[in-house]
């Protein structure tokens, strides 16, 4: 998939809470796995830290004064209570078709995802796209998880793209923050349950609604100037 001049343009998607309705069902498992482990944490903080890798989160939530063991505990339990969701995730209206309409447009399609590979196939069958996408990436691909760039890196390499070459869709202030590390122009969408406010101050280009207000805007957003270069 080769743009103007021999040059290689593409979208790298964040998944969760991006394309599939997802945030509030992770902010629930982090919950519950705090409490199973006596600890109360208010969900509002977890879904502002949503976003963020499992130990990340867990960090920014808890502080330093944990065990390796406490947080590989709390991630395992989150993991668990979490894939007891899988039956009811679904793609945001018009997901589907925003990869499609970028497939179309002869631009690379990556899901830049840090979810286990077997949660990642759960997401990909809720997606329904698989012909539109080129690569995607889980989260042993990552050394860091987000804010770090780390997964965008791995998803830049899986489609054999360059950062200058590329804009990415998420719904949180982490992935802005994770793509202003390389560079990468960063699409927000709200969706996920980050205000337009929030995401624009973290350095967002263009903020959209959903997945389906950025396919009806798509010519005129960041993905159809780079498709028209």
């Amino acid at each position: 998939m080769s743009g103007h001049g021999g040059k290689k343009f593409g979208v790298l998607f964040d998944v969760d809470g991006t394309l599939i309705d997802s945030s509030y069902l992770h902010t629930v498992a982090w919950w519950q796995a705090f409490r199973r482990q006596g600890i109360d944490v208010q969900m509002a903080s977890i879904h502002r830290a949503v976003g963020m890798g499992g130990d990340k989160i867990i960090a920014h939530l808890l502080g330093p004064d944990r065990t390796v063991e406490d947080d590989a505990a709390l991630e395992a339990a989150h993991g668990a209570i979490f894939s007891t969701h899988w039956p009811a995730l679904r793609a945001f209206p018009g997901a589907k078709e925003l990869l499609v309409q970028c497939a179309d447009a002869q631009l690379a399609v990556v899901l830049a995802s840090s979810a286990q590979e077997d949660e990642l196939a759960v997401l990909k069958s809720a997606l329904d796209a698989d012909a539109s996408i080129d690569a995607a990436t889980s989260s042993g691909d990552a050394e860091h998880s987000k804010p770090a760039p780390d997964i965008l890196s791995a998803a830049l390499r899986a489609g054999q793209l360059e950062a200058a070459n590329v804009v990415y869709v998420g719904d949180s202030v982490w992935d802005v923050q994770a793509c202003a590390k390389l560079s990468i122009p960063c699409i927000g969408l709200t969706c996920g349950g980050t205000s337009e406010a929030e995401l624009r101050d973290a350095g967002a280009v263009a903020v959209y609604q959903n997945p389906a207000s950025l396919l009806q805007e798509l010519a005129n957003s960041p993905i159809g100037n780079l498709a028209a270069r």
